[in-house]
């Protein structure tokens, strides 16, 4: 099971327009620190918080934070119609479109993706995987 995600980022305001665009339409809470940002899924009915959470923060080391070729985060939205959105909006917070919204030919006929690259570089992905919307086939 996954606990955690992390990406590095050198500028956490620019970094925090971003994701604070999409992230909290998915569920995802903000708790701003001194070491960047948390973005958690908040607990429910007194169970321990849902997983993965996702931190944006500068490289521990130091040096520069950098972009891990193949490297990808995925977040699952509820429908084709929010993909559209929040990829609209990502890119409105000085995100970078790598690619727009649709279906892609290697993914099943309900997988609806969207990829963009945030202000650091590291590629991200919105994506709906419902059966009860149109698929790539009709």
């Amino acid at each position: 099971m996954i606990s955690y995600i992390t990406v590095g980022a050198d500028d956490i305001p620019r970094a925090k327009r971003f994701y604070s665009a999409f992230l909290p339409a998915l569920g995802y809470e903000l708790v701003e620190g001194q070491e960047g940002l948390s973005y958690e899924l908040p607990e429910l009915h007194d169970e321990p918080a849902v997983l993965p959470a996702f931190y944006v923060k500068p490289p521990f080391d130091g040096r520069p934070a950098s972009v891990g070729n193949g490297a990808m985060v995925a977040f699952h939205a509820r429908s084709q119609q929010e993909v559209r959105e929040l990829h609209s909006a990502a890119l409105a917070a000085n995100g970078r479109d790598e690619g727009q919204p649709g279906f892609r030919d290697a993914y099943g006929p309900h997988f609806y993706v969207g990829y963009l690259r945030d202000p650091q570089g590291n590629k991200i992905a919105l994506y709906s995987n419902n059966p009860d919307e149109p698929g790539r086939d009709g």
